[in-house]
C-alpha cells in the first residue's frame, strides 16, 4: 500500500496556525504586465544548448558547471520528512502552498520571455508537448504561457478551496486530498520541465541557476518522500534528477 493510500484512510487535524498565517499572504498575481519591453530588449540571451538529436549538445542545464550549481550543500532529505508532532495533512498542505508560491514568483520573472511566438506549445524536451484538457474533455495544444497561466490559476483555486484545503482546526482533509495533491505536483513539475528545457539560458543570465536548482531539488525530495510524482511524469528531467541523486542532493 502506497503512502498516499495510507494517508487517505484518514488523519486527525491539529492546529493550522502556520497554514493560516501563510494563507493570509497576498497571492502572487497571475496578471503579469507585458509593458516591460525595455528589459526584454536589453537582455542578451546566453547561447542555447537546448537542442537534441544526433550529435547535438546536451541541454544547458545538464552541462558543467550548471548541473552541479546549488545554493546550499547537502541533501534535502532531512528537511522534507514529517516533523515530530506535526499533522501529516498540515505538512503536505503547507509545503504544497509554499512550492506553488515560489514557483509562481520565479515564473513571474520569466513570463515576459515565454510568449506564444517563442513557446508555441508547452514543450518539455524532444517529443514532449503537454496538452490541456478543455471543458469538453478534449486535449488542446496551447502556447506554454497560456498553459502555465491555466495551471497556476487551477492550483490557486484548489489551494483556496476550503473543501479541499480546510484551514479550520478540527476539519478533516477530504478523501480525494491525496489525488488532488498528486495532480497539483504533476502540474508544477511540468512547469519546472518547461523552464529547464526552454528558459534555462535566461535563468543563467539572471544568475538564478543556484536558486533554481536547489528549489527543484527540494521539490523532488519532497515529492519522493511522499510519493507525489509517478516516475513516468518525471521522465523529461530524468537525467537531471539522477544527477542530483548521484550528488546526494535528493
Amino acid at each position: 500500500m502506497s503512502f498516499l493510500n495510507t494517508f487517505s484512510r484518514g488523519f486527525g487535524r491539529s492546529s493550522r496556525k502556520a497554514k493560516q498565517q501563510s494563507s493570509t499572504q497576498q497571492p502572487p498575481s497571475f496578471l503579469r504586465s507585458a509593458s516591460n519591453t525595455s528589459t526584454q530588449s536589453s537582455i542578451t540571451s546566453v547561447s542555447k544548448l537546448q537542442s537534441h538529436g544526433a550529435g547535438a549538445a546536451r541541454p544547458l542545464f545538464l552541462a558543467q558547471p550548471f548541473v552541479r550549481t546549488a545554493l546550499v550543500k547537502g541533501s534535502f532529505k532531512t528537511i522534507v520528512v514529517l516533523p515530530k508532532y506535526v499533522d501529516m495533512g498540515e505538512w503536505l498542505a503547507l509545503n504544497a502552498f509554499e512550492f506553488f508560491t515560489y514557483l509562481n514568483l520565479i515564473y513571474g520573472a520569466l513570463a515576459e520571455f515565454c510568449t506564444p511566438k517563442s513557446c508555441p506549445s508547452m514543450s518539455a524536451g524532444p517529443g514532449i508537448d503537454y496538452t490541456w484538457l478543455d471543458t469538453s474533455k478534449k486535449q488542446v495544444r496551447l502556447p506554454a504561457s497560456t498553459y502555465i497561466d491555466y495551471v497556476l490559476t487551477w492550483i490557486n483555486n484548489k489551494l483556496n478551496d476550503q473543501a479541499l484545503f480546510p484551514t479550520k482546526a478540527g476539519v478533516p482533509f477530504p478523501p480525494q486530498f491525496p489525488s488532488i495533491l498528486q495532480n497539483i505536483f504533476k502540474q508544477m513539475f511540468r512547469i519546472f520541465a518547461h523552464i529547464y528545457h526552454n528558459h534555462f539560458d535566461l535563468i543563467v543570465h539572471l544568475s538564478l541557476e543556484a536558486h533554481w536548482n536547489s528549489f527543484f531539488a527540494h521539490f523532488i525530495s519532497f515529492s519522493k518522500e511522499f510519493e507525489l510524482l509517478d516516475r513516468r511524469d518525471t521522465e523529461p528531467l530524468k537525467e537531471l534528477i539522477e544527477s542530483f541523486e548521484a550528488q546526494g542532493k535528493v
